[in-house]
């Protein structure tokens, strides 16, 4: 497989990649700041979130939604500026992180589970689902950091890496957004799983940033490809205009102080064979 090559440099901590209307959205988490980038490299500051941006989507009306990160909220981003969608802190005992927000305007959203940096762990805690309507429901129990997450093309099966799992854990997905028959989809032996996203053959690609790697695996765990970064990858992403462009976010460092004094965060790109498929 070819090697990665930089689009974007001189970032802090990219995070939470989507590919939307031509361009690639991503958070410049400890810069505080959601940006769009094209494949010339041309990069637009889109807006700036105080609480540190995460997982990044758009609701029906073609609206973007943000994670804000230690203020645990859902904000929309309307003409006049950052809109409160959700309030989460009532049901996330620590940051708010990644999220998915499929074709009906459901956000369905990780958190941490406890202070990583103070408290000894992990601590098993929950995903949130916000419906359009905003109210907030609890949509998984038990989970072991739940990070990425996708969603396969029929709208029926939840993929969620748990980071302190070291798996990629599936549900069902019913007619309301409830998720039910909760089943391991792969064990990562000897990888932690961040930032994941799904293709044609349904495969997940996997961001695993304690290896410094991004992993292709078929479920039940078998690995299909290995892309090898110089530092760390903390998320990936398929799209460009025909969904073969693989976009990984890496840096360095995650801790919030040397991520904003070194800015060596990427967005690295590589052409790969199979395209993006479902959702984010």
């Amino acid at each position: 497989m070819a090697q990665l090559r930089t689009l974007l440099d001189g970032l802090a901590f990219p995070e939470g990649p989507r590919w939307h209307e031509g361009r690639l959205w991503f958070s410049d988490m400890h810069r505080d700041r959601v940006i769009a980038l094209d494949l010339d490299g041309n990069a637009e500051t889109i807006a700036e979130v105080a609480g540190r941006p995460s997982g990044l989507g758009w609701d029906p009306e073609g609206r973007l939604l943000i994670v804000s990160m230690v203020d645990r909220r859902l904000l929309r981003l309307d003409p006049e500026g950052l809109t409160e969608v959700a309030l989460l802190g009532h049901l996330a005992p620590w940051h708010c992180n990644d999220m998915l927000v499929d074709e009906q305007g459901r956000a369905y959203i990780g958190n941490f589970g406890w202070d990583h940096e103070k408290q000894s762990g992990p601590v098993a805690t929950r995903m949130l689902r916000v419906d359009p309507d905003g109210t907030v429901h609890v949509a998984a129990e038990d989970l072991l950091f739940p990070n990425g997450t996708v969603l396969t093309p029929d709208g029926r099966t939840l993929v969620v890496g748990e980071t302190y799992g070291a798996r990629l854990t599936a549900f069902d997905v019913d007619a309301d957004g409830a998720l039910s028959n909760r089943r391991t989809w792969a064990e990562l032996e000897g990888a932690v799983p961040d930032g994941i996203c799904l293709d044609t053959e349904g495969a997940i690609w996997v961001a695993c940033p304690v290896s410094g790697r991004v992993l292709r695996i078929r479920e039940g765990g078998e690995v299909l490809d290995t892309v090898e970064v110089e530092h760390k990858a903390f998320a990936c992403m398929l799209g460009g205009p025909t969904g073969n462009h693989l976009f990984v976010c890496t840096a360095p460092d995650s801790d919030r102080d040397a991520c904003r004094r070194l800015r060596g965060g990427r967005i690295e790109i590589l052409e790969v064979d199979t395209p993006q498929a479902g959702l984010p």
